[in-house]
């Protein structure tokens, strides 16, 4: 898989972290080793133009996705007789909003960047968090994926 990140944040950050969690979480869904990836790190004004011009929402948001090819989960598996590589698209992280989502919940600013990295991946996988089933699904498959990190994490 080719996975890159491009912090453009002004906030140091693990980058390789980012890097292995996301490889981690499309493993574990099955996605095409040839498949791309690309995480990009922004500061509070970028994130905010990001989110009032795609959601129409004021304000800086934690996560966005935009999603390039139309792959699910179950397809481009590795061991397709002839895979094809998928250019899954861009999750969008703000450190400065994560930072303080995790000082509110009471736990470190790296854990809420690998939830945040993972509900994004998710997003671009097709899964959403709209309808209340929909929402069950996407959160517990979330749990799931960073239990099973935390297991292996560096």
């Amino acid at each position: 898989m080719t996975i890159e990140v491009n912090n453009e944040s002004g906030t140091e950050i693990d980058e390789s972290r980012l890097v292995a969690l996301a490889g981690h979480v499309l493993g574990q869904m099955g996605i095409n080793s040839l498949a791309e990836l690309s995480i990009l790190v922004v500061d509070e004004a970028a994130m905010t133009a990001l989110h009032e011009q795609w959601m129409g929402e004021p304000g800086p948001t934690d996560v966005l996705a935009f999603p390039m090819d139309e792959l699910r989960p179950g397809q481009g598996r590795n061991d397709d007789a002839s895979p094809d590589p998928a250019l899954l698209g861009d999750v969008v992280l703000c450190p400065t909003v994560a930072a303080r989502q995790a000082a509110e919940a009471g736990h470190p600013t790296q854990d809420e960047l690998d939830l945040l990295c993972t509900h994004g991946i998710l997003h671009l996988l097709g899964y959403d968090h709209a309808e209340p089933e929909e929402h069950a699904e996407m959160f517990g498959l979330q749990g799931e994926l960073l239990e099973s990190w935390r297991k292996t994490a560096p």
